[in-house]
């Protein structure tokens, strides 16, 4: 493994790491949607991550770093609030909410943003340490 592959894997996870805060960025931003495009209330979406396989220069297959390879619907039940004012209101008044828990999104973004800051540190590190073999090797 050299050095550079140290970076692509902490690259892929920054990436990753991005997304999933878009996504959760997506659900806090719907979680009172009662319609959407395609009928029915938002349902809250989930990244589906795997690991990363590449070739190395002498054609070995090599698994490292982490890709998304699927977005998918939550299949929890939603929620079910009493509001018969509401105009999506069935008829005994009760409107279907998002299945979008506030709470479990801010955890979820909050170990997000700590993924990625590990990541970032990991690739100052790198970094640092190939500047200082230089620095060695120039001696």
């Amino acid at each position: 493994m050299s050095f550079l592959s140290g970076i692509d894997i902490s690259g892929s996870g920054l990436t990753a790491q991005r997304l999933r805060m878009d996504i959760i960025a997506s659900n806090l931003a719907n979680s009172e949607t009662t319609r959407t495009e395609d009928g029915g209330p938002y349902r809250r979406k989930v990244p589906v991550f795997s690991i990363k396989e590449y070739s190395d220069k002498g054609g070995t297959s090599v698994k490292a770093g982490v890709k998304v390879v699927a977005i998918k619907e939550d299949p929890s039940p939603l929620r079910m609030i009493y509001d018969p004012g509401h105009p999506d209101a069935d008829v005994d008044g009760y409107v279907a909410m998002p299945n979008v828990n506030t709470l479990m999104e801010m955890v979820d973004m909050i170990t997000a943003a700590r993924a990625y800051d590990a990541n970032v540190t990991a690739i100052n590190s790198a970094k640092a340490m190939a500047a200082k073999a230089l620095e060695i090797a120039r001696g």
